[in-house]
């Protein structure tokens, strides 16, 4: 196919593809999906080679945020059964992280629920940031606390935070129908201001949400646009007792086109396969690991993951290796600085045609799999050990 030559070439290069190219991915038939994971894959490996990084997720509080997302099992109201806690304290928060980094994970991603901290809270988090690095000799730490005020971010660095995580989720033309308490705007200052601050920049998405194929490029190209090191994607978890409990629009196969587009058009950032990928790629999580070389160890905020040891057994099985601490993640000239907001030749004459058309699939509504959406109850804010 002219398309996935054209997507490598330009992938191996750096080079973006055209918004046409990358609406085209989405847009390929069953037929052809597994020439898309194979066209993938050979930039995922020029760039990865066959390590997968482990990241393992501590919510230190959870529940009882005042922010209305849609999707989101801690918004303001939401009646859907999950641990409800507030912030665990630096030991405890230590402990839970210890488990994580046991199973194989290099980076602890510390969250909380809300709009965003207090100074207080940054003072809180600090100590918990150095009191893990204390404990453990070269883990990575990202903090996701929510929107940052000025300054926060600078003092989340000073602490030993080496990365912030900020989602963008969807495209700005939609972003106002999943959220009203905040903007995709204020999404995107608190990404700006974590990459000023010297952080490596988390931001990533959330498909599954009723989006369009529009939508979805919109958003990693805003992501692209920002120059994030890591693009987590999500796939929705439809809690009962949210807005979009009933949105299940998602196939295995579609899922593997989305991380394709993205591996495209991020070739050398990382990508991570974040929540809901045992909902919905399902038996189809070894072919993932071609596209994303990152994934979440375990179990998520507030929903219950695939266990740790099938999680390391699929790594495995499949020919990939875990990323070890003395490994860097990203290629050299990303840890140099970034290669900045575009990379390669902007010249059409060297992109090639941007007028690509391939037939989509006609489109199945999926059977809802509600079975294995499970609200957590092990691991941090619980007397139980966490599925790492």
């Amino acid at each position: 196919m002219d398309l996935l030559n054209t997507l490598v070439d330009k992938g191996l290069r750096r080079e973006p593809p055209t918004r046409d190219e990358a609406l085209a991915v989405l847009a390929t038939s069953d037929d052809d999906l597994l020439d898309v994971v194979a066209a993938a894959g050979k930039v995922r490996r020029h760039w990865f080679g066959r390590r997968v990084k482990l990241n393992y997720l501590v919510n230190l509080k959870s529940g009882l945020c005042p922010e209305d997302c849609s999707y989101c099992s801690q918004r303001l109201g939401a009646d859907t059964g999950i641990l409800k806690y507030t912030w665990l304290k630096p030991d405890e928060a230590s402990k839970a992280a210890a488990a994580g980094l046991a199973g194989g994970a290099k980076r602890v991603c510390l969250v909380a629920s809300g709009r965003g901290p207090t100074d207080r809270d940054v003072d809180r988090v600090s100590d918990t940031i150095k009191t893990i690095k204390e404990q453990n000799e070269g883990v990575e730490i990202c903090a996701c606390l929510g929107l940052l005020s000025d300054g926060q971010a600078e003092r989340l660095r000073g602490a030993g935070a080496d990365a912030y995580n900020h989602n963008l989720n969807t495209s700005e033309a939609t972003y106002g129908d999943i959220t009203k308490t905040h903007t995709y705007a204020d999404r995107v200052d608190t990404v700006q201001k974590a990459h000023a601050a010297g952080l490596s920049a988390c931001s990533g998405l959330i498909a599954g949400m009723g989006e369009t194929d529009e939508d979805l490029v919109d958003v990693v190209f805003a992501l692209r646009d920002l120059d994030t090191d890591s693009v987590p994607v999500n796939f929705l978890i439809p809690f009962e007792g949210t807005p979009l409990a009933k949105e299940w629009n998602l196939t295995p196969q579609r899922c593997l086109r989305i991380l394709a587009m993205v591996r495209f058009v991020r070739p050398d950032a990382e990508v991570r396969i974040a929540g809901g990928r045992e909902l919905h790629l399902r038996t189809l999580q070894p072919l993932a690991l071609h596209l994303a070389n990152s994934i979440f160890l375990g179990d998520y905020l507030t929903s219950e993951g695939q266990a740790g040891k099938a999680d390391l057994e699929m790594i495995a099985d499949a020919g990939f290796e875990v990323e070890t601490t003395e490994q860097v993640t990203l290629p050299e000239h990303r840890r140099a600085g970034g290669c900045g907001s575009v990379c390669g030749s902007t010249d059409t004459s060297v992109c090639g045609s941007t007028d690509t058309e391939v037939p989509a699939a006609e489109a199945e509504v999926p059977e809802a799999r509600t079975d294995l959406v499970a609200v957590r109850r092990r691991g941090a804010g619980t007397d139980l050990a966490p599925n790492a």
